[in-house]
């Protein structure tokens, strides 16, 4: 049996009918074309699938879409290119997580101290690239 959930993704409202068990990621994927968001561990650890719910860091992967019944989502489609570049990631599969994390955590703690980056994004898994330039790059939006 299906339930009708209505939600408002990237600004634009959306409704309609899905199964009680399907995910806010697999919405976002499969019904909404919204493939910024991307699956990694299916487990809520590597942080791959977060996005914004209400404003908050949510892992789109352990959410069910209703769940975000009436709730504001924002994906990585919904924010901007520059606050963390592709430039930074060499294969770009964890950006979506990490622009999520990074931009729920400055709407939380607009100034939050360099040094608490690090654990403020411990969520978020990368393979390849690394931290550093990801650090590097939120802290050089800082002040002083």
């Amino acid at each position: 049996m299906n339930v009708e959930i209505s939600l408002a993704v990237n600004g634009r409202e959306w409704a309609g009918e899905v199964e009680p068990r399907l995910t806010l990621a697999d919405l976002l994927r499969d019904h909404l074309a919204l493939t910024g968001t991307h699956l990694g561990c299916e487990h809520g650890v590597c942080g791959a699938c977060t996005v914004l719910l209400d404003g908050q860091a949510a892992r789109s992967c352990l959410t069910l879409a209703v769940q975000a019944d009436g709730r504001q989502v924002t994906t990585v489609e919904g924010l901007s290119e520059d606050l963390l570049p592709r430039e930074l990631f060499q294969c770009g599969f964890c950006r979506s997580g990490f622009v999520c994390s990074a931009e729920a955590l400055l709407r939380r703690e607009p100034l939050p101290r360099a040094v608490e980056l690090p654990e403020l994004l411990a969520g978020n898994i990368c393979r390849c690239t690394g931290y550093e330039p990801i650090l590097d790059a939120l802290s050089a939006r800082l002040p002083g």
